[in-house]
């Protein structure tokens, strides 16, 4: 019956837990990732309006750096200013690498909680 099918998932999928438990830094839901996510699935019908290849990969690199972004909990508008001044100037391997989110930008303002006391 259904138990018996949930068992033998249960089974089959065990070695999958067992890493899972005794990895504590995944998360035991994938909300995050889904929302991460969710901006390119509204957007697709939008992205077959790229004109051109190029454009579309310009699209992508943006769009990574953004997701990274908020990967790392980096203020985006922040490290978008300081890339594109930056940028210019990169001429070797380790000055673009110097330019990655968790190396050039900043931190993210945490809101500021009102108390009424």
């Amino acid at each position: 019956g259904k138990l018996g099918q949930a068992l033998g998932y249960l089974g089959n999928q065990w070695s999958k837990l067992c890493r899972y438990v005794e990895n504590e830094t995944w998360p035991i839901c994938n909300n995050a990732c889904e929302n991460s996510i969710r901006p390119f699935v509204v957007g697709r019908k939008n992205w077959l309006f790229s004109d051109t290849v190029a454009g579309a990969k310009a699209s992508l690199n943006l769009y990574s750096l953004i997701e990274t972004c908020k990967a790392n909990d980096i203020d985006i508008y922040r490290y978008l200013v300081d890339l594109f001044k930056a940028l210019p100037y990169a001429k070797v391997a380790d000055d673009y690498e110097a330019l990655l989110p968790w190396k050039l930008g900043k931190p993210a303002r945490k809101p500021t909680v009102c108390s009424l006391t």
